[in-house]
């Protein structure tokens, strides 16, 4: 492997675009890896790695655990290192809005419940009724 200072510095808008199969870079431990060549070969399989795509995946990859020989294979397909500068920061989360079908659908929910819970009450006080009534003639 190269050492830090030959890294050749890779902004982050050009790391996220090789995103398929055919063309798949990786962001870890600061560190860019072009992983093509590696894709068939992955033990979790091609769709692992995509999911990694676009994002600093170092979680993902300490998540797995991956081996010391798993290090070692990853460093002969380092191609540089990210310029941290241009990675985004952490966007919120903004839920979306329900929309009026799904408000409704909300509220149908919470009725069906309601009813479920209404209806036997109404019935077995029915039944206590005929029956009060039918017992005194």
């Amino acid at each position: 492997m190269e050492s830090k200072s030959d890294l050749k510095v890779i902004a982050f808008d050009d790391v996220v675009k090789h995103n398929v199969t055919h063309d798949c870079w990786l962001i870890i431990f600061g560190k860019v890896y072009d992983v093509t060549e590696f894709m068939s070969d992955h033990p979790g399989g091609e769709e692992v790695l995509l999911a990694a795509t676009g994002k600093d995946a170092t979680n993902d990859f300490e998540d797995t655990g991956h081996s010391d020989s798993a290090r070692e294979i990853m460093s002969k397909y380092c191609i540089g290192e990210i310029d941290t500068s241009t990675i985004p920061l952490k966007r919120m989360y903004i839920p979306p809005q329900p929309d009026r079908y799904n408000l409704d659908k909300t509220n149908n929910e919470f009725l069906i419940k309601i009813l479920q819970f209404l209806v036997p009450i109404l019935i077995l006080g029915l039944a206590f009724v005929v029956r009060h009534y039918t017992k005194s003639e």
